[in-house]
């Protein structure tokens, strides 16, 4: 995968539409189940929403492009397009994609042999900011742009462009007719966004025209100014938008990273903001802080200094108005430093009240990854141990109960509950189960008390118990941390996970000859640090040259001494030291040790939290793990994405389309002409030809019941390979004004940004004294 894709388990901070159903869509409402939560986002009708105002959004950053079809595109590129271009589908509040009759009027399938079509019937009223009417046109640029035949267009992905034969004209200009050379069940998909001809159109103006500027739009707002210095991104009231008009005059898209945001909001920055529990903490601290007694007064019983005991603030006092001059300069200054700082605190946390926090659970799911390639999980018993030694409901109680939210363990790789795709599909690997998990791992070899050969002077007893912390290690070029993005927990949720966040992206990971989790050129590398059961030194195997000479055929005819050589005897192989395992497990001389990677930022301590669970609940069934903290920027690419660890845990966004979006994820590794590994987004290396298959099927099968079944089936198999355990859906917390309406924590659909807006105010009560 590129190493410039956006992050993946950004997520799409959406809205609710409740719109008709597409003709054709499939079963009924109660496929899929209900969803996990549902939205919060102080849904208003329009009527009760106030005309204009200016509503500032945090987002991660500004984006480098403004295509969301190119590989550096991010969560705001795709904020910006759901506002300014036409989105043809849509999803609901349960993730089901829904036509958007802003722009369409009709669309299905009318043939299905002996080739697909599709009919597009768009609103009479859609046209582009020039007055051009919305058109084939438009879809055959973007579909020749996106087919992968050109190569002159940067893409970051062809996925169902590349499997339409021909778009044409209706009968009239209103209809678009698509026939596809393949089936494709996730044709809804396609041209969502649907940009202008002017910009895919040509290589250069798709490359380089709609990086910094989108001169065409067609959404109910504008792109206004973009001001890089100040981190804002204007959109306007579009004054030729035909639908419903927005509520308000401008949305500003602000850069504020995730750790500033509640100094952001108290400042007036920025309303609406997604954040972290960390934030999410602060406000409601804040809001117990102004229910206290009348009277109380004082500074915050938290915050900085809140920790300094009496007797610290004695001694301070003492040595801030003490004899020793330069000491006593020095505290003082320390002291006004802290007074200023918890000031600025106690005024931060009265703004924050004027905040509420809207929660909601988004569309991805956090799982634990086992790396497959190499080593003890290339078992697939030890990963199906290890999977059966996990109490997922814990798991996910530990995120999600202490935020009121519901708590309940992910079923399904490819769905999420509400999704009508999704089925709990966990059965095909089995609950929590320490006789099954433990009963696995000895059918693979593996036993308590087992014999571990070690070279002289190595540590005895588990090797990672305590762990280690690289998170401080240098970062940038020649470090190995320099990394930029992570897939999980650290990354913005801002973004269209649900929609399109899976760039279907080859990735090729070199197999041999690079040093990697397992070695050079494939070999295990134990995560203590020893290379075999004596080390690499004394194996002969190791290195034909350095064998025992008398196994070692004669020398050839003519063949000349080594002048340099010596002719003594070689050295002794290094002293070996033999330990058991004791209640840990072991095989062939080594210890069931596992190298877990986890992110050291300070927006992952629930994924901290988590991972030490993880390892505690193996250590039961006598499997040893190695946490390593790694520094965020490296925790992806130099670990995830190469294949450097064990066991990671990181997410993906939920998608509507999983024949499409999930394959890549789940589909099995191949090996290239030159030798590299293939593995698309297949981070675990774990996959099967029958997944392969399934996916396959399902993305040509045009009844949707049956595909969608086929994506179920697909998922049960996936489960059991375990090479991948989802484990909870991921938390979404969203400070916003009280009084704004019809944002927030959106859950699984996408925003209504027109609207989105500020409440109107009650209306005062007529006085009945006043009446004669």
């Amino acid at each position: 995968m590129s190493q410039r894709r956006r992050r993946s388990l950004a997520l799409l901070t959406s809205g609710v539409l409740a719109l008709p159903l597409l003709a054709g869509c499939g079963s009924g409402d109660d496929e899929g189940g209900p969803v996990a939560a549902g939205q919060d986002i102080a849904a208003t009708a329009r009527d009760k929403v106030a005309d204009g105002g200016v509503l500032r959004w945090a987002v991660d950053s500004l984006p480098d492009t403004l295509n969301t079809f190119q590989a550096d595109a991010d969560t705001t590129t795709s904020r910006i397009a759901g506002a300014v271009l036409p989105q043809l589908f849509v999803l609901d509040d349960k993730g089901r994609p829904v036509a958007n009759p802003d722009y369409l009027e009709k669309a299905e399938v009318v043939e299905r042999e002996p080739k697909q079509v599709v009919l597009y019937k768009l609103n009479q009223q859609a046209v582009w900011s020039d007055g051009r009417e919305i058109g084939a046109a438009d879809f055959v640029a973007q579909w020749r742009a996106l087919n992968g035949k050109d190569s002159a267009y940067w893409t970051a992905r062809n996925a169902g462009y590349d499997r339409i034969e021909k778009i044409e004209r209706g009968k009239t200009d209103l209809e678009v007719k698509v026939t596809f050379a393949k089936p494709y069940t996730d044709w809804r998909s396609l041209f969502s966004p649907l940009y202008p001809k002017q910009v895919t159109g040509t290589p250069d103006a798709f490359n380089e025209g709609a990086r910094g500027t989108l001169k065409v739009t067609a959404g109910p707002f504008n792109l206004g100014a973009v001001d890089k210095k100040a981190g804002t991104v204007a959109l306007t009231r579009s004054a030729r938008w035909w639908g419903r008009p927005a509520k308000l005059d401008s949305l500003v898209l602000t850069a504020v990273p995730r750790a500033q945001r509640p100094a952001a909001l108290a400042a007036g920055k920025v309303d609406l903001a997604e954040i972290d529990r960390a934030g999410a903490d602060r406000i409601a601290q804040a809001h117990r802080d102004a229910e206290r007694a009348p009277g109380t007064g004082g500074a915050p019983a938290h915050g900085p200094g809140a920790a300094v005991t009496p007797a610290q603030a004695t001694l301070s006092w003492a040595v801030a108005y003490g004899a020793d001059e330069s000491k006593a300069a020095t505290e003082r200054e320390t002291r006004a430093q802290n007074a200023e700082a918890a000031k600025n605190y106690a005024d931060e946390q009265s703004a924050l009240r004027t905040f509420t926090v809207r929660k909601s659970l988004e569309p991805a799911y956090t799982q634990l990854a086992m790396n497959g390639a190499s080593g003890p999980l290339a078992d697939e018993r030890v990963r199906r141990a290890v999977a059966r030694a996990l109490d997922r409901k814990e798991l996910a109680e530990i995120v999600l109960k202490p935020l009121g939210l519901p708590a309940k363990p992910v079923g399904s790789h490819v769905a999420l509950a509400g999704q009508r795709a999704y089925a709990d599909n966990s059965d095909a690997l089995g609950g929590k189960d320490l006789h099954a998990a433990e009963a696995l791992l000895a059918d693979a070899g593996w036993r308590r008390g087992g014999k571990i050969t070690e070279p002289a002077g190595a540590k005895a007893g588990p090797e990672g118990e305590e762990g280690q912390d690289d998170s401080k290690t240098p970062s940038g070029p020649g470090t190995g941390n320099d990394g930029l993005y992570i897939v999980g927990e650290t990354d913005g949720r801002n973004g269209d996970g649900l929609e399109r966040g899976l760039p279907v992206v080859g990735s090729a990971i070199k197999a041999g000859g690079e040093t990697s989790p397992q070695g050079v050129r494939g070999e295990r590398v134990d995560p203590s640090g020893q290379e075999g059961e004596a080390g690499a030194a004394a194996d002969p195997a190791a290195d034909p040259a350095a064998g025992d000479d008398a196994k070692r055929g004669p020398a050839r005819d003519g063949e000349a001494p080594d002048p340099g050589k010596a002719s003594a005897s070689p050295a002794p192989a290094p002293a070996k030291q033999v330990r058991t395992s004791g209640n840990m497990l072991a095989k062939d001389g080594k210890a069931l040790n596992l190298r877990f990677v986890l992110p050291a930022g300070p927006g992952s301590e629930a994924l901290r939290t988590v991972g030490e669970r993880i390892a505690q609940m193996l250590k039961k069934v006598g499997v040893n793990t190695e946490v390593t903290k790694v520094a965020d920027e490296s925790f992806f690419k130099d670990h995830v994405a190469s294949g450097q660890y064990d066991l990671a845990l990181y997410s993906w966004p939920a998608t509507a389309y999983p024949a499409t979006d999930a394959r890549p994820i789940f589909a099995k590794p191949e090996p290239a002409a030159d030798g590299s590994l293939v593995v698309e987004q297949n981070y675990t290396r774990v996959g099967t030809d029958h997944i392969d298959q399934l996916f396959d099927q399902a993305l040509g099968e045009l009844d949707e019941e049956a595909s969608r079944e086929l994506m179920r089936k697909a998922d049960a198999r996936i489960w059991a390979a375990a090479g991948s355990i989802p484990l909870y859906q991921r938390p979404e917390l969203v400070a916003a004004k009280p009084n704004l309406a019809n944002a927030g924590a959106f859950g699984l659909g996408t925003p209504r940004f027109q609207d989105i807006g500020w409440k109107k105010p009650p209306a005062a009560k007529e006085n009945p004294k006043k009446k004669k």
